[in-house]
């Protein structure tokens, strides 16, 4: 009889680890927020969607089926957290003379194409916030019935003084956010207070904008994520993913308008991501220091490479990013592709017969205990490099626990084939050394950069050049 290797993940909600027990017996329903439609979602972003890819497929891996919702903010998310400035899609439209709906999709169709290069699993359910602005007044009316609102000129908000439980996420001794929600908007009774509706000011043309019980305007960001993960996952649900930036204002003003509405806590387990550093910093638009997918392709990397690289920092803990660690990542990705290639030649050659089964249990256990353990993957990640090492499990069973392991990975591997070099680039490398033995390293170089804008990159050993495709597939 197999071990039993509960799953355990941190609950920001309880602050500590517990063991996960779905509410209905092997279906898990998970929500996360999705991206606020107005540019490209950076890397940081990106790192979030990564680590909510690898909990789905944890689970999966286990048998649980999902059902993951994630919204598409297209309106309502301003440039302040303190429900002040412009929406940021209304400014960006401005920005770049286009119509804030033409912004929304095209940012909305650049975010799809990040999911599918980095081998992010599709949402069940994808919903944009302006698809459920009549839930959303519904949801304020509901507040406004059991006393949550109030009025002033600029909007509808929600009196967070009036509900003694706000702030669950929040550390035990914080009473009032520091900074963002610090400053007072006229009318605006608490710092806490937060918009459920903002009005269009009088004089200012809005493309974005629906007539209300209220008046005409839009909704406030906090309140779209309580509609659609409610519609369509009921309260309770399992799972609410996000990143560590949401956890004070976001998802604490979600959970506050749940409870005050419905008198129910949203979910049963907050998971939260960390942030992704630039030279100590986080990566954000504002500091300058972003990168997105689009930048690293540029300069010559896989997205799986960035994706492999998130494997290696836990989730919970600050990421550094350097153009040096993808470099490093990308290789360390090239030479398990290079590994998987050799295990599938020689399982064909071998005599197909698992001969450790014991070892192979063995492996896959310490894989399930790390992965169950708050979702370690670097210590996942430490097991593969073991196992590829054992000298006591031959290709077969190395090549089935590599690719059983990749389910949870993502990374791909039962899709790697061995590159079919053009016969172009086999006629560019040779000319290459042929510059290289005259010492002519300008002309080398030259070759080397247009090797690499066809596809390849070239590095140099003791043994000769080595061609890697950039993309393997």
């Amino acid at each position: 009889m197999e071990k039993e290797i509960p799953l355990k993940l941190y609950n920001t909600l309880t602050r500590k680890k517990e063991i996960f027990t779905p509410i209905k017996d092997k279906v898990v329903k998970i929500y996360t927020c999705g991206p606020t439609v107005y540019w490209y979602a950076h890397i940081g972003n990106l790192r979030t969607y990564i680590f909510e890819d690898i909990l789905k497929r944890v689970l999966e891996y286990q048998g649980y089926k999902i059902k993951h919702v994630m919204n598409i903010t297209d309106v309502g998310h301003l440039v302040s957290d303190a429900d002040t400035g412009e929406d940021k899609i209304e400014k960006a439209a401005k920005k770049e003379r286009k119509s804030a709906w033409e912004i929304a999709n095209f940012y909305e169709k650049a975010f799809k194409e990040d999911l599918k290069l980095l081998n992010i699993k599709k949402p069940d359910v994808l919903i944009r916030a302006t698809e459920t602005i009549k839930d959303q007044i519904e949801l304020i009316k509901i507040l406004e019935k059991k006393g949550f609102t109030y009025r002033t000129d600029d909007g509808i908000y929600f009196d967070a003084s009036k509900l003694k439980t706000y702030g669950r996420l929040w550390p035990k001794k914080m009473k009032i956010l520091p900074g963002a929600r610090i400053e007072m908007i006229p009318g605006k009774k608490n710092p806490n207070d937060f918009a459920l509706w903002k009005f269009t000011p009088p004089g200012v043309k809005r493309e974005m904008e629906w007539v209300s019980p209220w008046g005409k305007g839009f909704p406030g960001w906090h309140t779209e994520c309580v509609v659609m993960s409610i519609k369509e996952l009921g309260i309770p649900f399992d799972i609410h993913c996000g990143g560590i930036d949401h956890i004070l204002i976001h998802h604490t003003n979600e959970i506050a308008q749940a409870e005050a509405a419905y008198g129910k806590i949203m979910a049963n387990f907050w998971l939260h991501s960390n942030f992704l550093n630039v030279k100590g910093e986080k990566m954000a638009k504002s500091k300058g220091n972003i990168f997105t997918l689009r930048d690293l392709i540029e300069q010559g990397f896989s997205p799986l490479a960035f994706r492999y690289l998130c494997l290696l920092s836990h989730y919970r803990k600050e990421m550094n990013f350097s153009l040096e660690a993808l470099k490093s990542s990308q290789n360390a990705l090239f030479d398990l592709y290079e590994k998987v290639l050799i295990f599938k030649e020689e399982k064909e050659r071998g005599d197909g017969k698992n001969k450790n089964l014991e070892l192979k249990k063995h492996y896959k256990e310490k894989f399930l205990f790390s992965i169950n353990d708050d979702l370690n993957l670097p210590q996942a990640v430490a097991i593969l490099r073991e196992m590829i090492k054992d000298e006591k499990l031959n290709y077969k069973e190395k090549l089935e626990l590599v690719l059983d392991f990749d389910k949870v990975f993502g990374l791909n591997l039962n899709k790697i084939k061995k590159p079919k070099i053009p016969l172009k680039i086999k006629k560019l490398l040779k000319e290459r050394e042929d510059y290289r033995k005259k010492k002519n390293w300008e002309m080398a170089d030259k070759i080397r950069k247009e090797i690499e804008s066809l596809g390849y990159l070239i590095e140099d050993s003791p043994e000769g050049p080595k061609l890697k495709p950039k993309i393997y597939g």
